[in-house]
């Protein structure tokens, strides 16, 4: 096995267009009614600066607090979210463009061993670019793919 160092605590970073206007794909973000066609089953609030609010994956039988630190309508999203080892933040930045909307998400703040770190990086690179995936679909095209909760059909070893 090789051993490395890490010299910096890794982030996060995952982005996509979405071809439509940013309006609509940050509303997308911020409002339960719409996000929980791409993403969680359950939300029990929009995301507005300050607010507290609940994520639920029913067919995970998840829930977890999230902390809305600052919302820029149209811009920028900022949350605090659980992670393995404490809180960690989420940024969401909408780029408007003639072709539509550019997301980019970063996800940082992960503590652990270097094994963790990179563990937690890859699990979150791999959900929010599905994510990421899942909200261009239903966007552009009203189709809901089902690609969280098919990514840990039951049945299947638990990750």
């Amino acid at each position: 096995m090789v051993e490395f160092q890490l010299t910096q605590i890794p982030i996060m970073k995952t982005g996509m267009l979405i071809r439509k206007p940013v309006g609509e794909v940050f509303e997308a973000f911020v409002n339960p009614e719409i996000i929980t066609k791409f993403w969680f089953t359950k939300g029990s609030g929009r995301l507005v600066a300050g607010a507290q609010v609940q994520w639920d994956w029913e067919m995970f039988g998840i829930s977890v607090p999230i902390a809305v630190k600052e919302v820029e309508p149209d811009h920028r999203i900022l949350i605090e979210f659980p992670g393995a080892g404490g809180p960690t933040s989420v940024e969401w930045r909408f780029t408007s463009r003639d072709d539509g909307t550019f997301v980019d998400i970063t996800h940082s703040g992960f503590t652990g061993s270097g094994d963790d770190l990179v563990r937690q990086v890859a699990d979150s690179t791999q959900g929010f670019t599905l994510v990421l995936a899942g909200a261009k679909a239903f966007l552009e095209h009203g189709l809901q793919l089902n690609l969280v909760a098919d990514r840990y059909p039951k049945g299947l070893a638990e990750h």
